[in-house]
Formats: C-alpha cells, sequence, structure tokens
C-alpha cells in the first residue's frame, strides 16, 4: 500500500495565491505598465559653412564633418556648449553657445580662414 500525501490547508492556499501572483506577471497589463519619462528637452543647432570637410565638436565630442553636421542639425540639451569646427590649414573657429529650454532654433555660419603660408 502506498502512503497518502495530504497538504495542510495553509500550504494549498499559498500555493493558489503564488500561481495568481505569478498569472499578474504573465498577463499584459496597460494600466500596469512603467510610467514612461518626458522626452528631453532640446534645442536644435544648424551650422552652415565652408569648407565642408572640417570637423565638428561640440563640448569635446567629434560629431564629424561639417557637412554632415549642416545637412543633419543637433539637438542641444540646454545648457551652455562649446561649438569647435577644425580643419587643417586653417585657423580653428570657436564660439559658445546657450540652449535655453523653449529657445528658438540656434542657426551658427562658419567661415574658416585659411593659415596664410
Amino acid at each position: 500500500m502506498g502512503m497518502r500525501h495530504v497538504s495542510h490547508p495553509s500550504v494549498i492556499k499559498a500555493s493558489l495565491y503564488g500561481i495568481a501572483f505569478a498569472l499578474t506577471l504573465l498577463l499584459p497589463c496597460a494600466a500596469c505598465e512603467p510610467a514612461q519619462a518626458p522626452p528631453p528637452v532640446t534645442v536644435s543647432l544648424r551650422l552652415d559653412g565652408t569648407p565642408a570637410d572640417a570637423t565638428v565638436v561640440i563640448d569635446d565630442l567629434v560629431l564629424g564633418p561639417l557637412s554632415f553636421v549642416a545637412s543633419h542639425g543637433v539637438a542641444l540639451p540646454p545648457g551652455l556648449h562649446h561649438v569647435t569646427v577644425t580643419a587643417d590649414g586653417y585657423f580653428p573657429w570657436d564660439r559658445a553657445v546657450e540652449a535655453k529650454p523653449g529657445g528658438a532654433l540656434i542657426r551658427l555660419q562658419v567661415a574658416l580662414v585659411q593659415v596664410p603660408d
């Protein structure tokens, strides 16, 4: 004869609660989704100028050639930013710009000056 196993009622109750809890984790619930953070506030920066292959650096981060940055723009977080444009054979171009929350588009015209021979 085999032994019969009888669970204590509190063990059964705990098991049922565990199953119900596991199901609530598995079922999608739109109201249970985590709150989405608001998108970060940015200000658009547009550069235009020459030479097209000059390198654009903002806050010590190299963004790429001026032609690429001119065609795509840059989304700046609020605050003061240092913009540098450099190219071999030219003097560097530097500007400080302040991006204000809700501010208008910032446009900068870059015209690098060649280093005399």
